[in-house]
């Protein structure tokens, strides 16, 4: 069901209240959104017309109500019991993705070296931020074709594959905090590590887009790495079926799915949701895998591992919700 939603002037503090010019939907299945196509309803899922929209929806929370932002929902699992607050999708929203000109005052790049800043929004998928820099003969992005989600989500879990790391390209970012307001932030800002990108001055606020410096190079060879690194995902993936990518970060020193199979439970199952029989740091949902099912599994991963190899597995993926 979706719906025109007014602001009243106390959401505002007074003065006119603006239409927000996206559109709400409530009681909505999650599992429509994320890639294990599984999981609960949110109260209200709202698509925002455009980033001007977006601030007016975030000013317009009340404090006590929690803010999911949700791109291709490839790192999500929402509970059975569904989740309270707004649920904000992005993809296909925040797509703005082009060459700039501008410098945005950032410090200069070597003398030495011929390079662009690309300004990608949080809605864009990375596999499309990775054949737009291809395209414009920019090299050192192709590893984001193989990551299955957004910019946003890129830039918040610092994602990479196949050598490359989302954050070693980003030199800036723009968020938007809980009162609405866009901010320009710079590297120095965060602590950034593998698979983590926290603020040092902690608060509550989402990535809505960012700057990203790449070299000139040889398009035409770019483009072959990208294919080539598809193919390697193909044959290496579960693709066909649903999955949130990498469920755990890959150990120091060693990887999450040699520890997984080396426990003996590459296909193990807990009803419909199955350790991938192709790669064991997936878990797929064969038809009608319940949350619960993929949670349930995802701790007795962990425990097991842990129980055998004495190593803490970290999740990749992320998991909002109430318990059914």
């Amino acid at each position: 069901m979706r719906h025109d939603y007014r602001m009243s002037e106390m959401d505002l503090g007074g003065g006119a209240a603006p239409v927000l010019r996206g559109h709400f939907l409530y009681n909505e299945p999650m599992k429509k959104h994320v890639s294990w196509r599984a999981g609960g309803a949110a109260q209200r899922v709202y698509i925002p017309a455009d980033l001007e929209d977006l601030t007016w929806l975030v000013r317009s929370v009340p404090a006590h109500e929690d803010i999911h932002i949700v791109g291709l929902g490839s790192n999500l699992l929402v509970r059975d019991g569904g989740v309270k607050g707004v649920v904000i999708l992005l993809h296909g929203v925040l797509k703005n993705l082009a060459i700039e000109s501008r410098t945005h005052g950032l410090p200069p790049a070597p003398e030495d070296a011929d390079t662009a800043l690309v300004y990608a929004q949080a809605g864009v998928a990375a596999p499309k931020l990775a054949r737009f820099t291809a395209n414009h003969n920019l090299v050192g992005g192709e590893f984001w074709a193989g990551i299955p989600g957004t910019v946003g989500g890129a830039m918040a879990m610092n994602a990479g594959c196949y050598g490359g790391e989302t954050w070693h390209r980003l030199v800036q970012v723009q968020t938007l905090d809980r009162q609405g307001q866009l901010n320009e932030r710079r590297q120095d800002e965060y602590v950034i590590g593998y698979r983590h990108v926290a603020l040092k001055h902690p608060q509550e606020e989402w990535f809505i887009g960012g700057w990203f410096r790449l070299a000139h190079g040889d398009g035409v060879a770019s483009r072959e790495t990208i294919k080539e690194l598809l193919k390697k995902r193909i044959a290496s993936q579960p693709l066909g079926q649903p999955n949130a990518g990498s469920v755990f970060r890959n150990p120091p020193g060693n990887f999450a799915a040699r520890l997984i199979e080396g426990c003996g439970l590459k296909g193990f199952r807990i009803g419909d949701a199955q350790v991938s029989t192709k790669h064991a740091n997936f878990i797929v949902n064969l038809g009608y895998a319940t949350a619960t099912d993929i949670e349930r599994l995802i701790e007795h991963i962990e425990d097991t591992v842990e129980a055998r190899t004495n190593v803490q597995l970290i999740r990749e993926v992320r998991i909002i919700g109430e318990r059914q």
